[in-house]
């Protein structure tokens, strides 16, 4: 028996495992991995926080997109509307600007007719006096009679004016 390989192989075999167990290696492999184990599911469990925080931060992020997005929709109708504002504005304060134009070169126009027309009945008057003035200085003669003319010219002036 002592020479047969495979009872040296049983001894090496026993005494192998005897060292095995002797030195508490079952022990320590299996407390390494349960180590290990431990090391791997703490990493899980924070790889799985991480997720979940990435996951809240991405919602997050897409409900601000959504309100600055929605704020910007908001601040263009705003713009939109103040600019239509503004352009009605614009047009019935031109519209009111040329009516008062309107009405002032309207006005001017009859002024000036207004002096026109005086101007020529001014004008006719003075001619009518200076005809009548010759006619009667023509027909009357003497100191009476320009007297007489001189006091027919004033009254025609005060009348006609």
């Amino acid at each position: 028996m002592m020479h047969d390989p495979h009872f040296w192989e049983l001894i090496a075999f026993l005494v192998f495992f005897g060292i095995v167990f002797y030195l508490k290696v079952p022990g320590k492999v299996g407390r390494q991995l349960d180590e290990r184990a431990a090391k791997i599911k703490r990493e899980l469990d924070e790889a799985e926080a991480l997720h979940r925080e990435a996951q809240h931060l991405f919602a997050e992020y897409q409900r601000k997109q959504r309100n600055a997005l929605k704020e910007a929709e908001e601040i263009v109708a705003a713009a939109e509307a103040e600019a239509k504002i503004l352009v009605r504005q614009a047009e019935d304060e031109l519209k009111t600007s040329l009516e008062r134009r309107r009405r002032q070169a309207t006005d001017k126009i009859a002024q000036a007719e207004k002096l026109a027309l005086q101007e020529v009945r001014d004008t006719a008057v003075e001619v009518a006096i200076a005809a009548a003035g010759q006619v009667l200085a023509q027909q009357l003669q003497g100191a009476a009679a320009a007297a007489q003319i001189e006091r027919a010219i004033g009254d025609v002036k005060a009348k006609l004016h």
